[in-house]
């Protein structure tokens, strides 16, 4: 049997056209509500460790850096700070906790705690108060130069952000 040559006609143009359109159509939908599946850009970014570079940091000096959307304070305590933390009373304290347990062995210099007050929230100021800490002017709560808690109604100490040191002027804040 012989085979009959065909002509394309208008019916097969408007078929293979109708295809093509309802192609680009399912792709021009599907592709946005597969891409809304992955998360936002500061989603990502904000699960990620964060370095700080200490070097520039004097000594004395608080800093605010942000980490998940949270803000930490990095402190370069004084020797004075250090001594003074180190000499309280932690046991009486209402949430006991030694300064030796909220720094790394022979970086007693360097703390890292979440700057978020434990009473209500808000971020307390550094370098006031009567132990030369943080003070939350929101509701009077007091902190040393440990992020212990000593006076006021808040009922914890500062958390303790998890960081390391990757060098001697640099930390990593958060696990890669």
């Amino acid at each position: 049997m012989t085979a009959i040559p065909v002509e394309p006609n208008r019916r097969d143009f408007l078929f293979i056209a109708t295809g093509a359109v309802a192609a680009v159509g399912a792709a021009a939908v599907t592709w946005p509500m597969i891409s809304q599946f992955n998360p936002d850009a500061s989603t990502v970014a904000a699960g990620f460790p964060l370095d700080v570079d200490l070097a520039p940091m004097a000594v004395g000096q608080v800093i605010k850096v942000f980490w998940r959307g949270q803000p930490i304070f990095i402190s370069h305590r004084t020797p004075k700070e250090i001594e003074s933390a180190q000499s309280a009373d932690w046991k009486s304290m209402r949430d006991p906790e030694p300064d030796s347990a909220r720094v790394q062995p022979g970086r007693e210099q360097w703390l890292v705690v979440s700057a978020i007050c434990t009473h209500l929230g808000c971020i307390p100021t550094e370098h006031q108060g009567n132990f030369d800490g943080w003070f939350c002017q929101c509701h009077g709560s007091q902190y040393d130069s440990s992020g212990r808690i000593r006076l006021g109604p808040a009922p914890r100490n500062l958390p303790l952000v998890p960081y390391e040191f990757v060098s001697d002027d640099k930390i990593r804040i958060g696990k890669a």
